[in-house]
């Protein structure tokens, strides 16, 4: 059976790999060799070819391949008032090649608000989408990212000596900046959580505990957190939540199954679906799905980004039938397990690769759920 509301049976996390058309605006626009309109313009038409190829492959929701931005989180947060990016140390490491040493800290009181570029980004894709007759889907980085790459580091207690109260006007952030997608006509809006899966990971957790943060606290905490976020989400708006280990050129971070966080993940944060990292061993089992509520769904990314070899179709339909011992068939869908360019470098695939896996996952979706 089909879902005539998102999570969709074959789905996408979002981010695509940059055309080079792109890539060489975005580098000429850096060069001070074209203005501001003339990368917009290469952008539009990039991201409309882009909507149309998922449209054409099958996909019931589209995004903008986040081809607007060079960083899946850094972009959305830096815009926040009261946030500032800046050159420094990355604390969380990938395990090989480095992304750019840009972080994130808050330099004011957060919780104002002024109108967030990302608003107009989405109205673009509505649009596209609307005349393709699909779904217009939306990605931003969980609050979570603010908090748990710098701990205190981003938050200097001269401006929030209370940590609850920064969890309070973070969340009010976000509800704001969140009415104002829904006010824009988004109804499917996705969360890129990496934290709760990174606190999955031993090594981690440690390194968590090192700065004096309890690894137990902080699930129940970015739970709370993500829950205020979303208080006004209107009723007729899905929200999926999106766990993720590390994405950057082929490589990752983390390492561990769901099990230390799954029955808060599941049954203590209000979304409705979750799209889970299910590609390699270092997700861990489908146990955790036993945790699954009855009124929720599961995407499983069981298709990699990472690489560029194309799984076959029985061995997919061979995983979808070892998650479904722990979850209901009908409560489970399928995706990459996260997008192929959670930076503008992308992951080491081509293009023709990544269309290739999309087009395998509606194929597979359609002979499992019809």
């Amino acid at each position: 059976m089909q879902r005539t509301r998102p999570p969709f049976r074959a789905d996408q996390v979002g981010s695509l790999l940059r055309p080079p058309a792109l890539k060489a605006a975005r580098a000429a626009r850096e060069r001070g060799e074209i203005e501001a309109a003339a990368l917009k313009a290469v952008e539009d038409r990039e991201i409309a070819a882009a909507i149309a190829k998922q449209e054409e492959i099958g996909l019931a929701a589209v995004t903008d391949g986040e081809f607007r931005r060079a960083f899946w989180q850094m972009d959305f947060l830096e815009r926040l008032d009261g946030v500032e990016s800046y050159a420094g140390e990355r604390l969380v490491k990938f395990q090989g090649v480095q992304p750019k040493s840009i972080l994130l800290r808050v330099k004011d009181k957060l919780g104002g608000y002024a109108a967030h570029p990302m608003i107009d980004h989405f109205r673009f894709v509505k649009s596209q989408a609307d005349a393709l007759g699909v779904v217009a889907k939306m990605t931003i980085p969980s609050p979570t990212s603010l908090h748990f790459r710098y701990g205190r580091q981003a938050v200097p207690e001269a401006i929030y000596p209370d940590m609850d109260e920064f969890y309070r006007d973070l969340a009010a952030s976000y509800r704001k900046v969140i009415g104002a997608f829904a006010a824009a006509g988004c109804r499917y809006l996705q969360l890129d959580e990496v934290n709760l899966a990174y606190l999955c990971d031993p090594a981690l957790r440690e390194q968590a505990a090192a700065r004096g943060e309890d690894p137990a606290k902080l699930v129940t905490t970015y739970a709370r957190l993500i829950n205020d976020a979303l208080a006004d989400v209107p009723a007729d708006m899905t929200i999926t939540m999106h766990l993720c280990r590390g994405n950057f050129r082929s490589t990752f971070v983390a390492s561990g199954g769901y099990e230390p966080v799954a029955e808060t993940l599941f049954n203590a944060i209000n979304v409705h679906g979750y799209f889970m990292e299910y590609d390699s061993e270092r997700a861990g089992d489908f146990a955790p799905l036993r945790f699954l509520p009855k009124d929720k769904a599961v995407v499983l990314g069981l298709v990699t980004s990472k690489i560029g070899t194309l799984e076959s179709v029985d061995d997919l339909r061979r995983r979808i039938d070892e998650a479904a011992r722990f979850a209901p068939l009908d409560q489970l869908c399928l995706s990459p397990q996260c997008g192929f360019a959670s930076t503008e470098e992308g992951n080491e695939l081509t293009e023709a690769e990544q269309w290739a896996k999309l087009g395998r996952v509606v194929e597979v979706a359609r002979q499992v759920w019809g």
